[in-house]
């Protein structure tokens, strides 16, 4: 397939802000310095003040929760994962680059797009590896993920060694080798992910994507998105969109499902990548 072109509070209440009204709050006047009758000390049996403690502390009976309660305890827990942008919903876009499996994800887009996915994953405690057909084009980004923390390491084409990824260190291997990259000589490992960059779909693009776990889309051609509505069995509605895209928006889709994001970079992405773009 030849290259395509794209077209470019007061509160009232006394507890609050205000404090409340004298002999207030408490019923009967009864003056703040006083003990309530509960209070009092001077009982043969009331406890006695120990001198050089300082004041005692409230005097309440527990908190006890029964087990029959423990079920109606919950705790919200969002995804793990990047944050690659907003759904169309206005709420945050996460992907989970990092899982114990092998995983292996296409990107059909730009450099740029690769480079925030690689900074962000940077950011998550993950290491990044990018074999790449063009070092210098990593070079400044490598350099300045981490603040100074050896995070991304840039390997020539079919040099790149085995990383040894593990649940404590986690690696994501971007490989940016044009639209026919050669084969993977990595070995599939569990805590390693595998994203492959390509900046339109070539002769072997089809297979590619059609055995990835999850496919990235940036805006394509009319005859690039026949081909991927075709393959990622997405409704024609949604595949009619992908021509239209704007740079920085994409299309996520796996076998289970597909969701639009918009990725809007950071002030410190624009510094060191530019603006979004579809082409490098």
């Amino acid at each position: 397939m030849a290259s395509p072109t794209y077209q470019p509070r007061v509160n009232t209440s006394g507890n609050g802000w205000r404090n409340p009204p004298l002999g207030g709050g408490d019923g009967g006047g009864r003056l703040s310095h006083q003990p309530r009758p509960d209070e009092d000390q001077s009982g043969p049996t009331g406890p006695k003040p120990r001198p050089g403690y300082g004041l005692r502390g409230p005097r309440r009976s527990p908190h006890v929760l029964t087990a029959e309660s423990l079920a109606s305890l919950t705790l919200p827990v969002g995804d793990d994962g990047v944050i690659i942008g907003i759904d169309p919903q206005n709420q945050p876009a996460v992907l989970s680059l990092l899982r114990p499996a092998p995983m292996e994800i296409a990107l059909v887009g730009s450099m740029w797009m690769a480079q925030v996915l690689a900074l962000r994953t940077v950011a998550v405690g993950a290491r990044v590896a990018v074999e790449t057909a063009r070092p210098p084009a990593w070079g400044q980004m490598a350099q300045a993920a981490g603040g100074g923390q050896q995070c991304v390491s840039v390997h020539d084409v079919r040099q790149i060694a085995p990383q040894g990824p593990s649940v404590s260190s986690p690696v994501l291997v971007v490989r940016d080798m044009g639209a026919r990259p050669p084969r993977n000589q990595l070995a599939p490992s569990p805590w390693q992910s595998v994203l492959t960059v390509l900046p339109f779909l070539g002769p072997r693009s089809p297979q590619m994507l059609s055995r990835a776990d999850l496919v990235g889309l940036q805006r394509l051609s009319p005859e690039e998105a026949e081909v991927v509505t075709r393959i990622m069995r997405l409704p024609e509605q949604v595949g009619a969109v992908l021509p239209t895209l704007s740079d920085n928006a994409m299309l996520w889709c796996s076998r289970d499902g597909h969701q639009f994001v918009m990725t809007q970079p950071t002030e410190a992405e624009t510094n060191l990548l530019g603006g979004p773009r579809r082409m490098d």
